[in-house]
């Protein structure tokens, strides 16, 4: 199985890579970033909670403290243009009965009341019983952490179709991080907790040619 296509979104992905260490000297404007910015807020979520909430770390001081418990960044935060922190909501702010979960549907969907009560009692019974997520408080976490990481690829996909370079982290200590969250920016981790991590810049060296399993072995059709 092969297609060839032109297709300049295909082309971005063929030179995409995962950056782990950029040209410090290059910065990407602010347009450009607040485009970024803007797709992974436009991104899907699941009953469109957009779970996520994303920091952009630019402070130096503040990086030196990240990349001592960020293993898997110790290129990228010092050379990144823009260096993000994606949050997940924790169960607080995902479960069923929630204030959030009010909010999104009243405030930013805008739903009538009797659309919001049926939307959360099938809200209620997804949670409950169709994917268990109640079971614990990880488990409702992984899923908001899941739904972070179609922004990430977004943002990513995004910002290499913009000629601008990236690369994932999840090269971190999850518990220094939630500490970094309280002790450094105040927030509150009761109700986020730290999803993935994500880097932004233009590439220092030449990629190597991308590796990637055939179609034939990771797709199979059903007529």
């Amino acid at each position: 199985m092969e297609f060839i296509m032109e297709n300049k979104f295909l082309d971005a992905m063929m030179l995409r890579h995962a950056c782990k260490e950029f040209d410090y000297t290059k910065k990407i404007s602010e347009k450009d970033f607040n485009d970024i910015l803007e797709i992974g807020r436009l991104s899907p979520s699941s009953f469109g909670f957009e779970p996520w909430k994303f920091l952009v770390i630019q402070n130096k001081a503040l990086r030196e403290k990240i990349k001592e418990f960020t293993w898997g960044a110790q290129g990228t935060l010092p050379t990144a243009s823009h260096f993000v922190i994606i949050l997940a909501r924790k169960k607080r702010g995902m479960i069923y009965n929630s204030d959030y979960i009010q909010h999104m549907m009243k405030d930013i969907h805008k739903l009538p009341a009797d659309a919001v009560q049926m939307r959360g009692q099938f809200y209620e019974k997804f949670q409950k019983e169709d994917f268990n997520l109640l079971e614990n408080d990880r488990a409702i976490f992984d899923w908001a952490s899941k739904q972070t990481y179609i922004a990430m690829a977004n943002m990513m996909s995004g910002a290499a179709y913009m000629g601008i370079d990236s690369c994932p982290i999840e090269g971190f200590k999850a518990q220094k991080a939630e500490e970094f969250l309280t002790k450094e920016l105040g927030l509150d981790t009761n109700e986020f907790g730290v999803s993935v991590m994500v880097a932004f810049g233009y590439r220092k060296n030449e990629q190597n040619v991308k590796s990637r399993q055939s179609l034939d072995d990771i797709v199979e059709i059903f007529d």
